[in-house]
C-alpha cells in the first residue's frame, strides 16, 4: 500500500519548509530510524526519519524545492513486498493531501487540494523530537488555477507576471521560482487585461539594486516582530550597572586555570538575569488569553545573530547553573546554532530573553518582545563614565540595561524591582558565586 511523505512540522512556527536533500534515492530500500531526507525549516536544517521499513518509491517533491507548504506530500513510499507498478495511476501534477483530515480553513491555514494517492495509514515519516504543533495544510487552488509554488506565486504577484504564461519545472508542471525568474530575463512579465496591475514598489532613487529572496527564517522573523509589535503592549525601562568589580572577577577567575572555561561578560549577565526572575518570579510570566503563566522554570534564551537572521537558544534552569556551566552551554548553542544544527527543542520557548549588542559598541536600545514571553533585556557596552561617588567626580565602568515589559504581564513596579536585583547582582558579582 502507498504511503505519503509529508512536509512536517517541525517548530509551532513552520508553516513551509524547503526540500534541501534526498537521502535516497527512488526504489532504494529505507529502514525504519534511517534519515531519508533533509529538510531546511525556518531556524536550522532537520532529518526526516522513516517509522517503519518501505522503499522509497516515488519522489514528488525535487530536493531544491523552496516554499512547500506543511502537510504536503512530497514522495511516497511503499511496502516492501511492493514494485513501482504500485504507482501505476497515481497522479502527481499537484500537490497532494496527506491522509489525517486538515484542520478548519483560516486566514493563515487555507484548506487542501483532494488528495490523489490512495487512502493509507499514517504518514511514513517523522521529525526527530519534533514538538507538538497544529499544521497548517497545504494551499489550496481554485479551478483553472496554475499550480505554483508560494514563493513563486508572492513573486509573480510583485511582478504582475500572468501565471498562464509560464511553463512550470517543477514535478507535475508545477511553477517554481527557478521558472519566475527565467520568465521575467526573457521578457514574459504582462498583466491579465481584466485586473489591476499591483502597485509597484518603491525603488532606490539611483535605479541600482540587487534583489535578496527571503528566506524561511526572515519570513518567520517579519511576522512574529510584526506582531509583537502590533499586539503587545511594550514598555520600557533602562538602569545603569557599575561593572568594574565584575570585570576584576572575571579576569581574576579567568586566570586561575590554563586552558579552562573562559567567561565573558555575557555569561555573568545571564547569570545574574537568572537568579533576579528567580527572585521576582512575577516577571518571569507570559500572557495567555485567559491568565498569565508565572513559569516554575527559568529558562532564559539568548539571542545569537546568523547571516539569516536570529535565533534564541535556551540556557534551561539558568538560576540553578554555575557561571562555567553557562558559560560551556552558551558557546556550545552559540555554536551549533551557526551550524543550523540546533533541535528545536534547544530553541523554542524560554520565559525571558536577552540581547545583548555591547560587543558591537551599541550603548543603549531597546529590544523587541519574543512572544509569548513577557519581557526581554538588552544589553549595551561596557564603557567609562564619568559618575558621582560621595559627592565627588570619579570614573566608572558603565553598561546601560533596557527592560522591554508586556504591559499585560509585568507592571511598571515589578519591572523596576528585576531591575533593581539584576543591578544588585551586576555590581555585587561575588553574590552569584553563593
Amino acid at each position: 500500500m502507498t504511503t505519503p511523505i509529508t512536509m512536517p512540522v517541525l517548530s509551532p512556527t513552520m508553516t513551509e519548509g524547503n526540500v534541501a536533500r534526498w537521502l535516497k534515492a527512488e526504489g532504494e530500500r529505507v529502514e525504519a530510524g534511517e534519515a531519508i531526507a533533509e529538510i531546511e525549516t525556518d531556524k536550522a536544517m532537520m532529518e526526516l526519519e522513516a517509522i517503519e521499513d518501505g522503499v522509497l518509491g516515488k519522489i514528488v517533491v525535487p530536493e531544491g524545492t523552496e516554499g512547500v507548504a506543511v502537510n504536503t506530500v512530497i514522495g511516497v513510499m511503499l511496502d516492501e513486498d511492493e514494485d513501482a507498478s504500485a504507482l501505476d495511476g497515481l497522479s502527481f501534477e499537484a500537490p497532494i493531501a496527506a491522509p489525517p483530515a486538515a484542520p478548519a480553513a483560516t486566514p493563515e491555514a487555507p484548506t487542501a487540494p483532494e488528495a490523489k494517492v490512495s487512502p493509507a495509514p499514517a504518514a511514513a515519516v517523522q521529525p526527530p523530537a519534533a514538538p507538538a504543533a497544529q499544521a497548517a495544510a497545504p494551499s489550496a487552488g481554485a479551478e483553472g488555477r496554475r499550480a505554483a509554488s508560494p514563493l513563486a506565486r508572492r513573486m509573480a504577484e510583485r511582478s504582475g507576471l500572468d501565471l498562464a504564461t509560464v511553463t512550470g519545472s517543477g514535478p507535475g508542471g508545477r511553477i517554481v521560482r527557478a521558472d519566475i525568474e527565467a520568465a521575467l530575463k526573457g521578457g514574459a512579465a504582462s498583466v491579465p487585461s481584466n485586473e489591476a496591475p499591483s502597485a509597484p514598489r518603491p525603488a532606490p532613487a539611483d535605479g541600482d539594486y540587487t534583489e535578496v529572496p527571503l528566506s524561511t527564517m526572515r519570513k518567520v522573523i517579519a511576522r512574529r516582530l510584526t506582531e509583537s509589535k502590533q499586539t503587545i503592549p511594550h514598555f520600557y525601562l533602562t538602569i545603569e550597572c557599575e561593572i568594574d568589580r565584575l570585570l576584576a572577577l572575571r579576569k581574576e577567575l579567568n586566570g586561575r586555570e590554563e586552558g579552562g572555561t573562559r567567561l565573558s561578560v555575557n555569561d555573568f549577565v545571564i547569570k545574574a538575569a537568572a537568579l533576579a526572575l528567580a527572585r521576582v518570579p512575577a516577571a518571569n510570566a507570559s500572557w495567555a488569553d485567559t491568565a498569565i503563566l508565572r513559569h516554575n522554570s527559568v529558562d532564559v534564551a539568548v539571542a545569537v545573530a546568523l547571516e539569516e537572521g536570529l535565533i534564541t537558544p535556551i540556557i534551561c534552569h539558568a538560576d540553578h547553573k554555575g557561571l562555567a556551566t553557562i558559560s560551556t552551554e552558551m558557546r556550545d548553542l552559540a555554536g551549533r546554532a551557526k551550524e543550523g544544527k540546533l533541535m528545536p527543542e534547544e530553541y523554542q520557548g524560554g520565559t525571558f530573553s536577552i540581547s545583548n549588542l555591547g560587543m558591537f559598541g551599541i550603548r543603549e536600545f531597546a529590544a523587541v518582545i519574543n512572544p509569548p514571553q513577557g519581557a526581554i533585556l538588552a544589553i549595551g557596552a561596557g564603557e567609562k563614565r564619568a559618575v558621582v561617588k560621595d559627592d565627588a567626580l570619579a570614573v566608572a565602568t558603565v553598561m546601560s540595561c533596557t527592560l522591554s515589559a508586556d504591559h499585560r504581564v509585568v507592571d511598571g513596579a515589578i519591572g523596576a524591582n528585576l531591575l533593581k536585583v539584576f543591578k544588585s547582582l551586576i555590581e555585587g558579582p561575588l553574590t552569584m558565586l553563593l
